[in-house]
């Protein structure tokens, strides 16, 4: 297991021990904040288990210029008649990576009536309202556990889809090994 695997479970851990705190504290701003701690920190975890993902194909060759560009975030230019990378950043909505990757290496589409990727909209609107506000979103324990089980089930069909294999802690669900 990489560096970047291992700082991503760690993420999705701290994410469900975030969860699990807003229902011990008794205080409601402490509620409240480890509500929002737990889906943030749940978000990170997402793009640090697609990051690596992507880092693995790109670091493995063998992509077009501009899959490579996607994954790693980085423009495509026209230079001397041909596409070339470069160092600038261009950013890439995270549901495009999942769509591609997915595709990519699994040789078939997304599902996209799986009730993980329709879970894991819903979660990224909640996520938006909290990084985005137009208005005070209340997050409710079940709104931060459905968002962190979408987490959870769409890491785990990306395992399945392009390694064969279950992401290992997606059997122990929202159960976190972190006891702080």
């Amino acid at each position: 297991m990489s560096e970047i695997d291992d700082f991503a479970s760690g993420l999705l851990e701290e994410a469900k021990r975030f969860l699990e705190m807003s229902k011990l504290c008794e205080v409601d701003e402490g509620v409240i904040a480890f509500r929002h701690a737990a889906i943030l920190t749940g978000f990170c975890a997402l793009e640090a288990h697609i990051n690596s993902m992507a880092d693995e194909f790109v670091q493995g060759g063998g992509l077009r210029v501009h899959e490579e560009g996607l994954l790693s975030e980085r423009k495509v230019r026209l230079k001397d008649g041909q596409f070339v990378l470069t160092d600038s950043l261009e950013m890439s909505r995270l549901e495009d990576r999942i769509l591609f990757l997915h595709r990519r290496f699994s040789g078939k589409p997304l599902d996209r009536d799986s009730s993980w990727w329709c879970e894991l909209g819903a979660s990224t609107k909640l996520r938006n309202q909290l990084t985005h506000p137009k208005s005070v979103t209340v997050l409710s324990d079940r709104d931060v556990e459905r968002s962190l089980q979408a987490i959870i089930d769409t890491i785990n069909a990306m395992f399945l889809a392009i390694y064969k294999r279950p992401l290992p802690v997606a059997a122990r669900g929202l159960q976190s090994k972190m006891t702080f």
